[in-house]
């Protein structure tokens, strides 16, 4: 597997990049690669260059997307996972979603970091096992 890891919001990007790791190191999955993006927005691309690769069967994306003044949180966490979704669909392989918010404030960025991380391993490895079992 891959990670996608946005810097934006790097103190708490780089602490889920470590508990994905340690949830693929303890589920026996290799992380073969990361790639590093400059935020959120920029993730979809890179994510797919990784699942174009032969030795690349899932990635998992990781962000962190917190609430503004604004409401462009929202525009972004929709406008990437639309295009994470679509990036899965067209390779056939999984690309785990593991950002957490919109709608959310520092604080619960914070006490998201390891759960959101965990759950987009375990997605990604589940999905990657189900569909090697339907493709049999």
């Amino acid at each position: 597997m891959a990670l996608v890891v946005s810097g934006f919001n790097g103190e708490i990007t780089s602490r889920m990049e470590s508990a994905a790791r340690e949830r693929a190191a303890e589920s026996g999955l290799e992380v073969a690669e990361t790639a590093r993006a400059a935020g959120a927005f920029d993730t979809p691309l890179l994510a797919d260059a990784l699942l174009a690769r032969p030795d690349i069967d899932a990635v998992v994306v990781l962000g962190a997307i917190i609430r503004g003044r604004t409401r462009h949180d929202e525009v972004i966490a929709h406008a990437v996972a639309g295009a994470l979704l679509q990036v899965s669909v067209s390779r056939g392989k999984p690309a785990a979603l593991g950002i957490s918010g919109p709608g959310m404030d520092e604080r619960q960025a914070y006490a998201r970091i390891r759960p959101v991380a965990e759950r987009a391993v375990d997605a990604a490895a589940g999905a990657h096992a189900e569909l090697g079992r339907i493709r049999a």
